[in-house]
């Protein structure tokens, strides 16, 4: 399952909402844990984009809103910046527990300024990224600087942020000026990735100058040039996902598999569980799995998948040279396939040797200004493409066992 939706308890028992994105084409073999921007949620899109970016390189992330945001239980306004470590650590220890320890972790805006504070309470973690965030957890003053004299003389008031109302108390204002960042980035001792947007108006860019020059190396600054603060757009977000997980592969655990090689045109290989199975073709990497009802992790395409897509690829480059040989205004060509085997019919002809009878049912949609002779014209080639001829011809298999 590509997504999980899961539950978990904070330090006081309530409820946490979280994702759990994993990749749709492996195992996962790095857990990553992602902190979300002040008063957002794990639903945020950027977060999500950022989340499949990672997925594609094999890490699985956890997202999760913090207590009394998004659909986790609690009280915002009972909330601060050292509950929302403890939000972290708890996120860490459910991932330990029932998946792995995570290895990296990624805070966007006020995200970025927990996980560099946590860092060091995360033996697992390996590798730290930050997006868009504050140097000092008490830049979000500013979001509500009209409002902390109210909140000075009457202990709370509501606030607004991003469109919507808060109720932010004294304890939240007490809590993010005792936390000293400077002595965290310093002795964090993980490899820290900086993100952030020159363009960023929530948070200036000197916040990362200031996270970059406090921290040791090994450390990167990667500019989000164009970007704003919440990565509203698709393109960057998607971008900083592929950054990180391009960066963080130097710095995780990643197992390395030897190369599949061979003389031969294809080599193929399956270990001793499941169905997920590896293809080399020439330089071209594929996967080859089973559906989860019969046992395998639906990582990639069936066996029989292959050949009926082997088939339609066939059949449309068949169709489309004829075509443009022809000069016809063939704009597209498009070949809908699926097998199946009749049974019924296996039975009644077990007499006549042909007990298995495979159907490939093959639909061929043809875009272009084309007339009914040219048509069907085309559906003959169709049926004379290399593969289709093959699939009706006898075929021998020579099989032996290695040397």
């Amino acid at each position: 399952m590509p997504s999980e939706k899961i539950t978990f308890p904070n330090q006081t028992g309530q409820q946490l909402a979280a994702r759990l994105e994993l990749p749709v084409n492996q195992h996962p073999h790095t857990y990553a844990l992602f902190a979300h921007c002040f008063t957002c949620s794990k639903n945020l899109t950027a977060v999500r984009h950022i989340s499949r970016a990672l997925n594609q390189a094999g890490i699985a992330v956890l997202r999760f809103d913090f207590t009394g945001l998004g659909d986790s239980e609690g009280d915002f306004s009972a909330t601060n910046f050292s509950s929302n470590l403890s939000d972290l650590v708890a996120a860490a220890n459910y991932l330990q527990q029932n998946y792995q320890a995570p290895a990296l972790l990624i805070g966007h805006s006020w995200g970025g300024a927990a996980v560099l504070h946590v860092a060091d309470q995360l033996p697992s973690v390996k590798a730290v990224a930050t997006i868009g965030a504050p140097f000092d957890p008490a830049h979000v003053r500013h979001l509500f600087a009209n409002q902390q004299h109210l909140i000075a003389a009457e202990g709370e008031a509501a606030v607004n942020i991003g469109g919507r109302s808060f109720c932010l108390k004294q304890q939240f204002l007490d809590d993010i000026t005792e936390h000293q960042q400077t002595p965290k980035i310093a002795h964090l001792n993980r490899a820290l990735l900086v993100l952030h947007s020159p363009q960023d108006l929530t948070v200036p860019i000197e916040n990362a100058a200031k996270i970059y020059q406090a921290a040791h190396h090994p450390k990167s600054f990667i500019t989000l040039d164009g970007a704003d603060h919440l990565l509203s757009d698709k393109a960057d977000s998607h971008y900083a996902g592929q950054v990180i997980a391009s960066w963080a592969q130097r710095y995780l655990p990643i197992p390395q598999s030897e190369a599949l090689t061979t003389n031969q045109e294809v080599v193929v290989r399956l270990g001793d569980t499941g169905f997920t199975t590896e293809i080399m073709a020439r330089q071209h990497s594929l996967t080859a799995d089973e559906p989860v009802e019969i046992g395998g992790n639906d990582f990639g395409p069936s066996p029989y998948e292959l050949l009926s897509a082997s088939l339609g690829a066939c059949t449309a480059m068949t169709i489309q040279m004829y075509a443009r040989r022809k000069n016809w205004n063939l704009h597209e060509v498009r070949v809908h396939l699926s097998h199946r085997k009749d049974y019924a019919t296996d039975m009644a002809a077990v007499e006549a040797h042909a007990s298995k009878i495979d159907y490939f049912d093959r639909i061929v949609e043809l875009q272009g200004d084309l007339d009914a002779t040219q048509r069907a014209k085309l559906l003959e080639i169709a049926n004379k493409c290399p593969v289709h001829r093959t699939l009706h011809s006898e075929i021998v298999v020579n099989t032996r066992l290695s040397e």
